[in-house]
């Protein structure tokens, strides 16, 4: 409101997810847009799905973890309650940075963009990321500097369209893994 009425605004940004456009017709007048192509995953990143019901994905986790890794690890959630209460979970379940067992970070989609963090060896979405490219944003956190690494999805049943939209942004289909015996069956993947 202190600005002029008159003025050039220019708005740069990485991506532009629906609440950043939604701000940019706020602030701009008639914008030229300039696209640069859409950034699609390293393919050194061995991506996974497991499709599951939600009350699964923690025992999916605890059967991942089972054994000491050498390798750090981002799980990521689409909301800071989430990451909350994920965090605290694991903690319960022993898995830590501090016991060296494990090296888990469970952070939210802000960590996703522009953080370096050295020898990701896993990326985890405990649930599917809302926009394809945060997806790509949230993987690209392995596999950095000539390294390979892994991403893994648990998709419930109410987030299979998101994942649809997914695979249909970066043009392919993702691996669907198995379950591991001990959570049981999953939901089919329509």
């Amino acid at each position: 409101s202190y600005m002029p009425a008159e003025r050039q605004t220019i708005m740069f940004s990485a991506t532009l997810p629906p609440k950043i456009r939604e701000l940019a017709k706020t602030i701009l007048r008639n914008p030229a847009e300039v696209n640069i192509a859409i950034s699609k995953p390293n393919e050194a990143i061995d991506q996974s799905a497991y499709i599951c019901y939600e009350r699964q994905k923690l025992g999916i986790i605890r059967e991942l973890f089972a054994e000491p890794t050498d390798s750090k690890t981002i799980i990521f959630s689409s909301s800071k309650l989430k990451v909350k209460e994920l965090a605290h979970t694991l903690k319960r379940m022993g898995l830590d940075f501090k016991n060296n067992k494990v090296k888990i970070l469970v952070a939210t989609d802000i960590v996703a963009r522009g953080i370096d963090i050295e020898d990701i060896g896993l990326v985890l979405n405990y649930d599917v990321p809302h926009d394809p490219e945060d997806y790509i944003h949230r993987i690209g956190r392995t596999a950095r500097a000539a390294a390979s690494g892994a991403a893994m999805t648990f998709v419930s049943e109410e987030e299979q369209g998101k994942f649809h939209q997914i695979e249909k942004f970066i043009e392919r289909d993702i691996r669907k893994a198995e379950l591991p015996e001990s959570v049981g069956e999953g939901p089919k993947y329509a």
